[in-house]
């Protein structure tokens, strides 16, 4: 299975409501590497780096994210692969 990367931007009600260690753990448990913050525009940021139907399946999953949260929309787009290992939450940019 081909691996890709995408780095997601994550718009709607998603700050303050646990999206990102939700999303830790969603991605976690699809064996994806890669990372996620908060933006201070309000946005979650996000590279999720697997196996293409894996990355695919996160994406799905996190149309909704946890149940306090309200995404509009998320904006998916192709970038390299990278040296990653695990998925971790990152700081506020």
């Amino acid at each position: 299975m081909p691996v890709v990367a995408r780095h997601l931007m994550i718009l709607g009600r998603v700050q303050g409501v646990f999206y990102r260690n939700w999303t830790v753990e969603a991605a976690r448990s699809l064996g994806l590497a890669g990372w996620v913050r908060n933006r201070m525009d309000g946005s979650v940021e996000a590279l999720v780096q697997g196996e293409a139907d894996m990355v695919a399946r996160f994406i799905t999953l996190a149309q909704d994210g946890p149940p306090a949260a309200k995404v509009a929309r998320i904006d998916a787009t192709d970038v390299a692969e990278e040296a990653l290992n695990g998925f971790e939450k990152k700081p506020t940019a």
